[in-house]
């Protein structure tokens, strides 16, 4: 019942307990009640882009196409991640298996990993778009974006595997709780029974510096950018311009700033609290805000989406 396996002297573990978000059992109806709203809207927003990006022809643009995209990313990354909070919620035991608990951290550092890619290849498409208009129609091709964003999703599948390998390798003799709603790296390692400093080494540099690296490169861009949209003479130019572009940097801004406090920042040992609220913001709330934060700002977005909407109703 515990999830321990005796192997001679030692215990191997089977399975975890995530103890999520603990509390009385009325809250506990309360947390599924609301989290399963949240993961509703946020398929259903999300979902909404991608029929509006696929059907509507007008938007069969690279900067909508990488939209749609991402908001299909977007759908699968709070799957990796809130189903399994409902289960618990609703469960006595909250146990997941050994193999259920990698592969849930293989799929959750593997997609938030491509959301990090696609962020800095939207970044270049608007860099492209407002700082070389001329040449946009013939560098961003249909084509290279499609390349792109496949590329995307090939190192983001790729960057946390053998990690994720290493990681599993590791003895696991008990305690066998994780105070988290998620099985993540830091309280992984904080369950192996055995030191692994080049393991942690190795996961902490890697989560670094794809965070920082990405970063700044999409700080570069939007500074660029930024310098040249300071030079358009009309103000409807300028206001348009970071029209364009505001909805991207809002999404940047909350992910990476949860990111940042997360896995780069020296309060990388949080409580286990922060470290919920933490993750909860970057996995849940930006997928969920996603839909919001596009729609509300993009009038062609929001007609097409207006015009999906309309077709479900019938």
């Amino acid at each position: 019942a515990l999830g321990f396996v005796n192997n001679s002297a030692a215990s191997t573990v089977t399975k975890f307990v995530l103890l999520g978000f603990p509390g009385c059992e009325e809250l506990q109806c309360f947390l599924f009640s609301l989290f399963f709203g949240v993961y509703v809207f946020t398929m259903m927003g999300n979902g909404t882009i991608v029929c509006a990006v696929r059907w509507d022809p007008r938007l069969h643009t690279p900067m909508y196409i990488l939209l749609g995209n991402f908001a299909f990313l977007e759908i699968w990354y709070i799957t990796s991640t809130v189903p399994t909070m409902l289960i618990n919620f609703l469960s006595e035991t909250k146990t997941i298996s050994f193999v259920g608990c990698f592969l849930q951290l293989y799929f959750f550092t593997s997609l938030g990993t491509t959301e990090v890619y696609f962020l800095c290849i939207m970044a270049y498409d608007r860099y492209l778009a407002i700082c070389h208009p001329l040449h946009y129609p013939t560098i961003m091709t249909q084509q290279r974006c499609s390349i792109l964003m496949s590329l995307c999703w090939l190192f983001g599948f790729l960057s946390y595997s053998v990690s994720t390998v290493q990681l599993s390798q590791l003895p696991f003799c008990g305690p066998n709780i994780i105070n988290h709603f998620l099985c993540d790296i830091d309280p992984l390692m904080a369950l192996s029974c055995a030191p692994a400093p080049v393991t942690e080494i190795v996961l902490f540099v890697l989560s670094s510096l794809i965070i920082i690296l990405t970063l700044l490169y999409i700080l570069g861009s939007y500074t660029l950018l930024l310098l040249t949209v300071l030079k358009v003479p009309s103000a409807t130019g300028r206001r348009k311009a970071f029209s364009t572009c505001g909805s991207h940097l809002t999404v940047v801004c909350l992910f990476f700033g949860a990111l940042l406090v997360m896995y780069v920042s020296p309060t990388a040992d949080n409580p286990a609290e922060i470290q919920k609220i933490m993750t909860l913001f970057y996995s849940v709330v930006t997928p969920f805000l996603n839909p919001l934060i596009y729609s509300l700002r993009n009038k062609e977005m929001k007609a097409a989406m207006k015009k999906v909407l309309r077709i479900e109703r019938t």
